[in-house]
Protein backbone atom coordinates (compact mmCIF):
# COMPACT_ATOMS: atom_id res chain seq x y z
CA UNK A 1 0.00 0.00 0.00
CA UNK A 2 1.17 3.57 -1.09
CA UNK A 3 2.33 5.72 2.14
CA UNK A 4 2.82 9.70 2.11
CA UNK A 5 5.42 11.09 4.45
CA UNK A 6 4.57 14.79 3.67
CA UNK A 7 2.83 15.38 7.13
CA UNK A 8 6.27 14.63 8.27
CA UNK A 9 7.90 17.13 6.12
CA UNK A 10 4.89 19.71 7.43
CA UNK A 11 5.71 18.88 10.85
CA UNK A 12 9.80 19.76 10.19
CA UNK A 13 9.21 22.68 8.55
CA UNK A 14 6.90 24.14 11.44
CA UNK A 15 9.87 22.95 13.43
CA UNK A 16 12.26 25.08 11.45
CA UNK A 17 14.50 21.24 10.93
CA UNK A 18 16.06 20.00 8.20
CA UNK A 19 15.93 16.24 7.33
CA UNK A 20 19.57 16.22 8.62
CA UNK A 21 18.46 17.75 11.93
CA UNK A 22 15.94 14.82 12.20
CA UNK A 23 18.38 12.08 11.34
CA UNK A 24 20.89 13.20 13.96
CA UNK A 25 18.58 13.43 16.55
CA UNK A 26 16.94 10.27 16.47
CA UNK A 27 20.09 8.22 15.15
CA UNK A 28 18.36 6.65 11.80
CA UNK A 29 20.94 6.41 8.73
CA UNK A 30 20.78 8.94 5.86
CA UNK A 31 19.33 5.84 3.39
CA UNK A 32 16.04 5.90 5.79
CA UNK A 33 15.91 9.63 4.80
CA UNK A 34 15.92 8.78 1.58
CA UNK A 35 13.59 6.47 1.57
CA UNK A 36 11.33 8.76 3.55
CA UNK A 37 11.96 11.25 0.70
CA UNK A 38 10.97 8.69 -1.85
CA UNK A 39 7.80 7.86 0.12
CA UNK A 40 8.96 4.05 0.24
CA UNK A 41 7.99 2.08 3.25
CA UNK A 42 10.52 2.12 6.36
CA UNK A 43 9.82 0.09 9.84
CA UNK A 44 8.25 0.73 12.80
CA UNK A 45 11.20 0.90 14.91
CA UNK A 46 11.88 4.21 12.46
CA UNK A 47 8.63 5.35 12.85
CA UNK A 48 8.38 5.34 16.45
CA UNK A 49 11.79 6.88 16.78
CA UNK A 50 10.42 9.75 14.66
CA UNK A 51 7.30 9.80 16.60
CA UNK A 52 9.27 9.81 20.12
CA UNK A 53 11.57 12.47 19.43
CA UNK A 54 8.45 14.83 17.53
CA UNK A 55 6.06 14.01 20.30
CA UNK A 56 3.71 12.89 18.01
CA UNK A 57 1.57 9.85 17.11
CA UNK A 58 2.68 7.96 13.75
CA UNK A 59 -0.55 9.17 11.88
CA UNK A 60 0.78 12.88 12.52
CA UNK A 61 3.67 12.08 10.06
CA UNK A 62 2.65 9.45 7.56
CA UNK A 63 -0.56 8.65 5.78
CA UNK A 64 -1.73 5.15 3.87
CA UNK A 65 -2.65 6.32 0.43
CA UNK A 66 -5.60 4.38 -1.37
CA UNK A 67 -4.16 2.27 -4.26
CA UNK A 68 -4.97 3.05 -8.07
CA UNK A 69 -6.93 0.50 -9.81
CA UNK A 70 -4.84 -1.13 -12.26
Amino acid sequence: MPVSYKKLWKILIDKDMKKQDLQKATGISWSVITKLSKSETVSMEVLIKICRYLGCDIGDVMELLPEEDI
